[in-house]
């Protein structure tokens, strides 16, 4: 039975919704217009609302907690790897939106326990949310190295430098490979280094056939000598190890599918036993020994789950 609300606190929580979700909607569109101070310095004041100002307060302040507290879940560091273009205190503040929204609605429509629940879920489907967007974009980064290398050594046989080579590999290629040239180029030309810019790239997408690249071209400028040639052997390994890698990832296909099954039984039964006889479901959501049974569950559950991922993982 759902615990009976009154009406006030159920207008209560609507209106915190909608708070909630006006700050976040704030914060996703402001970034996509062009700055009042770059076009009219004098109108700043008057074109800014106060829930504006709110917004961009909150931001500074929880950009400069994350700049004090260094790498950490939600770094700088880790949105660009994940692509994303914002400071860190947009998306916390927009995560914070989500999970204040989330548990707003868990205690609307399940109680308090169903708001600790959606507390304690929402954070960890956020942070899973950004892993998967840079696992993906990764992936997406390391299908596209071997033919960037093949158009950086046309471009040298062509009579390019490197730096137009790069360039022009950057305006042939799709996200991410293109912005993340794009940034080489951009950096090159203020200032830096070419070879810290490409080691950066590699650090940041992970990808160790990017580095080899930029341990090529540091070396052939420290030595001299035909890069195309040097790139060109260096293409021939990459594709050899990504024949190796596709070979490994499907005899490990069928691991990684026992693994989903194993670890998804328990809760599909679980969720089938509770819609057949729901008093499986207030034994374990009312009674002491059903909490422990599930902490006991979860428990062995994530224990073997991690176990399961460390055999169906080849290093290679």
């Amino acid at each position: 039975m759902l615990p009976e609300l009154s009406p006030l606190a159920f207008v209560a929580g609507l209106l915190l919704v909608y708070a909630a979700l006006a700050i976040a909607v704030s914060v996703v569109f402001k970034s996509r217009q062009v700055e009042l101070s770059r076009r009219r310095p004098d109108d700043v004041e008057l074109q800014s609302s106060n829930l504006t100002r709110l917004t961009d307060n909150a931001v500074q302040t929880l950009n400069k907690g994350v700049r004090r507290s260094g790498s950490g879940l939600l770094s700088r560091e880790k949105l660009e790897a994940a692509g994303l273009k914002k400071q860190p205190g947009d998306y916390l503040l927009i995560g914070g939106a989500v999970i204040f929204v989330g548990v707003v609605l868990g205690f609307l429509l399940g109680g308090p326990g169903m708001a600790v629940m959606m507390l304690v879920v929402t954070p960890v489907g956020l942070l899973l949310f950004l892993g998967l967007l840079v696992s993906r974009r990764r992936k997406k980064f390391d299908e596209q190295v071997p033919d960037t290398l093949q158009m950086l050594a046309g471009g040298l046989r062509a009579g390019h430098s490197l730096l137009r080579s790069v360039d022009a590999a950057a305006q042939e290629n799709e996200a991410p490979m293109t912005e993340e040239l794009n940034r080489v180029v951009n950096e090159t030309r203020i200032g830096r280094d070419l070879g810290e810019s490409l080691n950066d790239v590699a650090r940041r997408t992970a990808n160790e056939d990017f580095g080899a690249i930029a341990r090529a071209i540091e070396i052939h400028r420290e030595v001299g000598g035909d890069l195309a040639q040097v790139l060109d052997h260096v293409g021939e390994t990459i594709r050899d190890r990504n024949q190796i890698r596709g070979q490994i990832r499907a005899l490990s296909a069928e691991g990684k599918m026992s693994a989903v099954v194993l670890m998804a039984l328990p809760v599909v039964m679980f969720t089938m036993l509770t819609m057949f006889n729901p008093l499986y479901q207030q034994v374990f959501l009312s009674t002491l020994p059903g909490y422990l049974m599930l902490a006991a569950a979860l428990v062995f559950l994530a224990g073997g789950g991690f176990w399961l991922s460390r055999i169906i993982k080849p290093k290679f």
